[in-house]
C-alpha cells in the first residue's frame, strides 16, 4: 500500500533491545520490508552502544543505542531513570524526526508517548504479551491506562488481548498475528529424531519447572526420547537443581540461546510449549510452520488461535502437568501420528505467512500516515 505523498515515508521504531525475542524479531522483520522498499527506517534502542544484535538488519535501517537500558531500581531512582529516558528518547525523535513512530512492550510504549507527545508525532503502540496476566506494577499500569488513549492506536497479537485492552481504556485497536519466517516453512524434518524441544527465555512465564515435571512423570516410558530447552534467563539455577532432584541430568539439556535465529527447529522432533501465559507464541508458529508436531498448553492467548486440536497439534489445559506428560508420552509412542500432526500444522500455518503479515502490518501503518499526512496539510 502507498501512502498519499511522494517522497520516501520516515518512520522510527522503538524497543527496549536487540536480543534474542519475539518483539525483538518481529522489529527486524518489519525495518528490513519497508528499508528494502526506500522508506527511511530509524530503530532506537535503550542498550548501551556495544549491545549487539541478535537479528540482521537492512544496510539503510539507522540503529540508534541510546545507552540507558531498563533495569530494576528502587521508586525514587525508578522515577528519575524514567524521566531520563523519557528525555533521550526525545531528543533522538527531534533528530531523526519521523512522520511516525511505532513502539513496542508497555514501558517502551509509554515513554515514546510521552516523548513524541509535545513534537506533535503520531505513535502506534504494540503489547506483544497477555495484559491480564503479566505484572507492570501500579504505576506503570497508571500510565498505561493515561496514555494508551493518546495514541494513533494499539496493536496486539491475538483478539483476546485487544479486548482487554478495549475494555479497559478508549483506544482503537488492530489485531495481527506473528508471521511464520519462511526460512522456517522450507525447513525439512530429519528422519527417525528422538528429541523433544523447548525455546523461550528461563523464566517463570514460560513453565519449564512443569515441563521437566511432566517430562520426568513420563521418562521411563519413552527411554529413547531426550528434552532440550533453548534460551537463557534467571530461572537456569532453579531449572538446573531441579533436573538433579529428578534424576534427569542425562535426558535434559540446557544449551542456551541459539547462534542463530531458529537453529532449534531442525534440531527437535516434537515441540512442547509449557507456557503459564503467552502473548502469542511465535516458537509454536515457528515449530507448526517447520512441520513439527506440536503439544501445548491451552494458555491465554494465542495457541489456541493456531492449533486445531487434533488436527495440527494438541492443546492441553493450561498448568495440567500430569496431562501434558501423557499427552508427550503418546506422541513420541505413536510416528504416523506424529507425522500427521507435523502435516496439519504445516498447512495450518500456510495462514500466517510472511508476505501475508507484513502486509497487514503496511497497511495500518500507511492508514495512519495517510491519515497524519491528510491532517498536517502535506
Amino acid at each position: 500500500m502507498l501512502v498519499r505523498a511522494s517522497r520516501p515515508p520516515m518512520l522510527a521504531f522503538v524497543l527496549p533491545g536487540l536480543g534474542a525475542g519475539g518483539s525483538e524479531h518481529i522489529v527486524s522483520l518489519l525495518c528490513n520490508h519497508f528499508a528494502a522498499q526506500g522508506w527511511v527506517i530509524a530503530l532506537i534502542v535503550f542498550e548501551e552502544p556495544s549491545a549487539p544484535s541478535y537479528y540482521a538488519y537492512h544496510p539503510d535501517v539507522r540503529i540508534i543505542r541510546l545507552g540507558m537500558k531498563s533495569r530494576r531500581r528502587s521508586a525514587a531512582t525508578g522515577a528519575l531513570a524514567m524521566l531520563r529516558r523519557r528525555r533521550l528518547l526525545k531528543r533522538a525523535l527531534q533528530e531523526v524526526r519521523p512522520e511516525l513512530v511505532v513502539s513496542f512492550l508497555t514501558r517502551t510504549n509509554i515513554l515514546s508517548l510521552l516523548a513524541a507527545r509535545t513534537l506533535g508525532i503520531p505513535v502506534i503502540v504494540s503489547e506483544r504479551n497477555n495484559p491480564a496476566l503479566q505484572a507492570v506494577g501500579p504505576v506503570w499500569s497508571r500510565l498505561r491506562r493515561m496514555t494508551y488513549p493518546r495514541a494513533a492506536g494499539l496493536i496486539t497479537m491475538t483478539q483476546g488481548a485487544m479486548d482487554w485492552f478495549q475494555a479497559a481504556m478508549d483506544v482503537k485497536g488492530w489485531v495481527i498475528p506473528n508471521p511464520v519466517p519462511p526460512a522456517v516453512m522450507g525447513a525439512e524434518a530429519r528422519p527417525g529424531g528422538r528429541t523433544i524441544g523447548a525455546v523461550g527465555r528461563l523464566v517463570p512465564q514460560k513453565g519449564f519447572d512443569l515441563l521437566l515435571d511432566a517430562f520426568a512423570r513420563v521418562a521411563g516410558r519413552i527411554p529413547d526420547w531426550t528434552l532440550t530447552i533453548w534460551g537463557e534467563g534467571p530461572e537456569r539455577g532453579a531449572l538446573e537443581r531441579q533436573c538433579a532432584h529428578l534424576g534427569l541430568t542425562e535426558r535434559v539439556s540446557l544449551p542456551g540461546v541459539t547462534e542463530k535465529p531458529g537453529e532449534w527447529v531442525p534440531q527437535s522432533d516434537l515441540f512442547v510449549l509449557s507456557s503459564r501465559f503467552e502473548g502469542w507464541g511465535i516458537v509454536v508458529g515457528e515449530a507448526m510452520g517447520a512441520g513439527l508436531p506440536v503439544i501445548s498448553f491451552d494458555c491465554q492467548w494465542g495457541p489456541a488461535e493456531m492449533i486445531e486440536h487434533g488436527k495440527s497439534g494438541l492443546l492441553v489445559p493450561v498448568g495440567e502437568v500430569a496431562a501434558l506428560g501423557e499427552a508427550i508420552a503418546a506422541l513420541c509412542a505413536d510416528e504416523a501420528r506424529r507425522q500427521a500432526l507435523g502435516a496439519g500444522a504445516r498447512e495450518r500455518m500456510a495462514q500466517f505467512g510472511h508476505d501475508q503479515v507484513l502486509a497487514r502490518w503496511q497497511s495500518v501503518i500507511a492508514s495512519v500516515l495517510d491519515h497524519h499526512r491528510v491532517r498536517a496539510g502535506s
